[in-house]
């Protein structure tokens, strides 16, 4: 099978062209691809002055759409548009491209840059003095291009620089759980984007716009489908829809990845097993794998969910994980594909403590796996909850490759209707130290392959992506898929800093709007945090859509798809104990991490009732009994919800209209059902309590019943039923 057609290259290039050149209103669409206007306009004729002329000399795929970018942003921004030339004027050229594109002026690049990184640098060139981005490779060189037009685009000097920068993993993939019938399991921006019906005929520009945007936060890899495989997506006709997107991604440098269903050989090969060690099997994973690779050259490889809620794996065999996974790694390495295995497992049998179910599963296999295994793992042992402690496979496999799992979408965050930026829940858990390896050997030091250099390294987001217009629903949701790319790239960047950043690039460099937004983005999950699950208490929200609150949800299939599993509250206390006392979950930490959330005087208030159960009348650090303390960051949440919404009317005018007018609704309503969670959780935790809500606090609206008996129709997110009762 071809490659791809020197038809089908000149159909993208036009493609591309069309896309980045079409003009959109303020709905949210170019993301924090605004390019707007520079508003600064003796900064704008400073930056017009350097940037005259341009050496660009673009032959690749990769490098045309590198310089089509450029000169859009360019010409956005200052209305400029550098002549095109092959010589140096002095002061008022940029010369971009690889070494070997640049022979003539015998320009380098460092190897520590590696094969992604870039350098951006103003320098002599012939004795004239010019600004330089090069690196050592096409894809390089575009993450560079798109560095150098953010320093425009948050109004950066650009007189005297010299940076380099470099990703810190190497795979840096968005997870789509989009369905091939376009649905989007947890997804709240509506329809899936991939329009698997019309491909690969109809190439949507979306497509396009989508590829650049990964590529402007460094994001190289995209899971095209739902870890909840259907097996129909390894099917020839759909190869050639996959191949399509391919085609596409790999101009901007990603590459495409599938999720694939571990019973295909039963489902599509006619087999009778699917047992990860029967040779047939092995066959037909090799001679798949070979068939996808005929289509895409460049395939990234597989994730795969197995053996959890109900998915295929090799345990229905009798096999391991590492038997699984083995086995597709090696239908893969001629090709040089790797295996994304997912570690967020919990068998048929309940546990002692959903908690520990990871851990106890894959931590006997530490070094078990191939090389080109990557086992993808939750940032905490639960579930994307809006607070959880980091994942204590986290250091606790250091001859096993880890990539990080972040949920840029909202399940447990309020969809697509709560204001969370997210930034600040990955670096609590990136920043967490696991002392695996001694004092300072954080998360993000582990994933990063520090202690273990011959490792893979990586980290994945499920994505938020869906058709709306603005595509993730909410107009500030776009930071989180933005914020994950940054810190893929590099998980040590700041919050404030990739806050900044983005608001800069989407609305506005005015420091009246950019300085108070972004305080309320950065406590904007605490705040989330508060009104949900304050002190450490987790999964208590609706059952199966995980739509409002539903402490009090004791009836589903099994124990611990129960709030009450988690929360354990009685008329003694709340809290589930996780000391030795208690499940002992904590022994699977360091014991350093270990005896610091045991002890009572050192477990922080955020952590506490994930590791104790406590009386209500236990004192507090704030002098508070637990009771008391708990009411008030209920309190104190919706509270920073209202104030959150009184500083954004105060942006009327800063920005435009369109989004102003639609993030003042949407944080209307985040403030009803920020209340709705307060309300329902005091009401309900009170029955247990006893105790009075302090008189300072306005009493809920509605009884505990009212709450209890509330419906949600037709829940986004989810199949199945019209409603569901919380």
């Amino acid at each position: 099978m071809a490659k791809y057609s020197l038809t089908n290259r000149c159909l993208l290039v036009l493609l591309f062209m069309a896309a980045i050149n079409k003009v959109y209103a303020d709905n949210g669409y170019k993301l924090w691809l605004e390019y707007n206007k520079v508003s600064n306009r003796q900064l704008a004729v400073t930056y017009r002055q350097q940037l005259q002329y341009m050496i660009f000399p673009a032959q690749s795929d990769q490098l045309k759409a590198a310089k089509a970018e450029l000169l859009t942003g360019l010409d956005g921004m200052l209305a400029l548009k550098p002549r095109d030339t092959k010589s140096i004027t002095n002061g008022q050229t940029i010369i971009i491209g690889t070494p070997r594109s640049l022979k003539a002026f015998s320009i380098t690049a460092p190897d520590s840059i590696g094969s992604e990184g870039y350098l951006i640098k103003t320098a002599l060139v012939n004795q004239k003095k010019c600004i330089i981005i090069t690196a050592n490779t096409d894809a390089g060189v575009m993450y560079g291009v798109f560095n150098f037009l953010k320093l425009i685009q948050t109004h950066q000097s650009i007189n005297k620089l010299d940076l380099s920068d470099h990703p810190r993993m190497m795979y840096r993939v968005l997870d789509h759980w989009d369905n091939l019938n376009r649905t989007v399991e947890r997804g709240y921006a509506g329809s899936s984007i991939w329009n698997w019906h019309k491909l690969p005929g109809v190439v949507d520009q979306r497509y396009i716009d989508y590829a650049r945007a990964n590529a402007s936060v460094g994001i190289n890899g995209s899971v095209v489908n739902n870890v909840n495989a259907d097996a129909l997506i390894l099917l020839p006709q759909y190869l050639l829809k996959v191949q399509a997107l391919a085609n596409v991604f790999r101009i901007y440098g990603i590459r495409i990845y599938l999720s694939v269903k571990f019973s295909s050989p039963v489902e599509l090969g006619g087999l009778k097993t699917a047992d990860p060690l029967d040779p047939a099997v092995k066959k037909w994973w090799a001679d798949k794998a070979d068939e996808i690779y005929r289509y895409i050259p460049d395939f990234g490889g597989f994730l795969v969910k197995a053996n959890s809620e109900g998915q295929p794996g090799p345990q229905s065999y009798g096999r391991t994980h590492a038997d699984g996974a083995n086995m597709l790694a090696d239908a893969l390495a001629p090709h040089h594909g790797i295996v994304m295995w997912r570690a967020f497992v919990y068998d048929n049998k309940v546990p002692d403590d959903r908690f520990k179910q990871a851990y106890n599963e894959f931590k006997p296999f530490d070094g078990k796996f191939r090389d080109n295994v990557i086992i993808q793992v939750k940032n905490g042992p639960i579930d994307f909850q809006p607070r959880e402690p980091f994942h204590p496979l986290f250091g606790a496999m250091p001859n096993t490759p880890l990539m990080m799992e972040f949920q840029l979408t909202q399940e447990y965050l309020g969809f697509s209707t709560h204001l969370v930026f997210e930034a600040p829940l990955f670096a609590e858990c990136l920043q967490s130290d696991t002392y695996t390896h001694g004092i300072g050997s954080t998360v993000a030091r582990v994933i990063k392959g520090d202690y273990n250099k011959k490792l893979i390294t990586g980290m994945a987001g499920v994505a938020n992506i869906g058709t709306d217009l603005n595509w993730c629903g909410h107009p500030f949701a776009q930071a989180n898929w933005y914020a994950f790319g940054r810190m893929a790239w590099n998980p040590d960047q700041s919050s404030a800093v990739i806050a900044g950043d983005w608001l800069k690039m989407t609305f506005s460099n005015d420091d009246s709007f950019v300085s108070p937004v972004k305080n309320f983005m950065l406590q904007s999950r605490e705040n989330t945090v508060n009104y949900m699950t304050p002190l450490g208490l987790h999964h208590i929200m609706g059952i199966s859509t995980h739509y409002g609150p539903g402490p009090w949800v004791d009836n589903a299939g099994r124990p611990d798809w129960n709030a009450t599993y988690y929360h354990k509250a009685d008329s003694a206390g709340i809290g589930f104990d996780r000391t030795g006392a208690g499940s002992d979950a904590l022994s699977q930490y360091a014991p350093e991490v270990k005896a610091h959330w045991e002890n009572l005087r050192t477990c922080p208030d955020e952590y506490l009732l994930w590791f104790h159960h406590l009386s209500w009348t236990y004192k507090m650090r704030s002098g508070r009994s637990l009771w008391d303390e708990l009411v008030h960051h209920y309190y104190m949440g919706a509270d920073s919800v209202k104030q959150m919404g009184l500083t954004w009317n105060k942006m009327q005018g800063r920005i435009d209209a369109e989004r102003f007018t639609e993030v003042k609704q949407l944080m209307q309503v985040q403030l009803n059902e920020a209340t709705t969670w307060r309300d329902a959780c005091v009401l309900y935790f009170q029955t247990f309590s006893k105790m009075p809500v302090p008189a300072i606090y306005p009493r809920p609206e509605h009884s505990l019943d009212y709450y209890k008996k509330m419906k949600f129709y037709y829940v986004p997110g989810i199949g199945g039923n019209n409603y569901m009762t919380n």
